[in-house]
């Protein structure tokens, strides 16, 4: 029998997504490792994303008008948890995930907002020579949490 309490849960999303189709292989790889819920704060793409999965009638999804509005929304007792490059960043392979979390994500070309960092419980980066897609470090995220929550669970 699973403990919730024990388990915990988490959610991902974009904030300002740039195209639709990194939502799309985003919600695609939330519903595969496990996310409990989706969302997007603000929107700049012009339509949804291609979800081949059906990721949004599977899971809760979520949409916020903007960061004042997904923040004041928050299940109480999660942590945010930013993924940016900055100063305060620490690295992802000796980060450990919060059991009760939501992950926030920034477009590829601007991040997060100044306003979304500064009210993360906690920012995570990962080793990379280069930028890379968002849906992929969100993917690399959720995988992360996945090896440790499971390592965690079979001692």
């Amino acid at each position: 029998m699973i403990d919730n309490l024990e388990q915990g849960y988490f959610g991902i999303g974009i904030q300002n997504g740039k195209t639709p189709e990194n939502l799309g292989v985003l919600w695609r790889t939330a519903q595969n490792m496990g996310a409990n819920f989706i969302f997007t704060v603000g929107r700049r793409y012009a339509k949804q994303a291609c979800d081949t999965r059906k990721a949004t009638g599977a899971m809760p999804y979520f949409h916020y008008d903007d960061f004042e509005d997904f923040y004041k929304h928050m299940p109480k007792g999660a942590l945010l948890v930013g993924v940016e490059l900055n100063e305060r960043s620490v690295s992802l392979e000796t980060f450990e995930h919060p059991r009760r979390c939501i992950y926030l994500l920034g477009a590829e070309d601007n991040g997060l907002t100044k306003a979304a960092m500064e009210k993360c419980h906690h920012l995570i980066k990962f080793d990379s020579s280069e930028s890379i897609n968002v849906s992929a470090a969100g993917s690399i995220v959720m995988y992360d949490r996945q090896l440790k929550i499971n390592h965690k669970s079979s001692f």
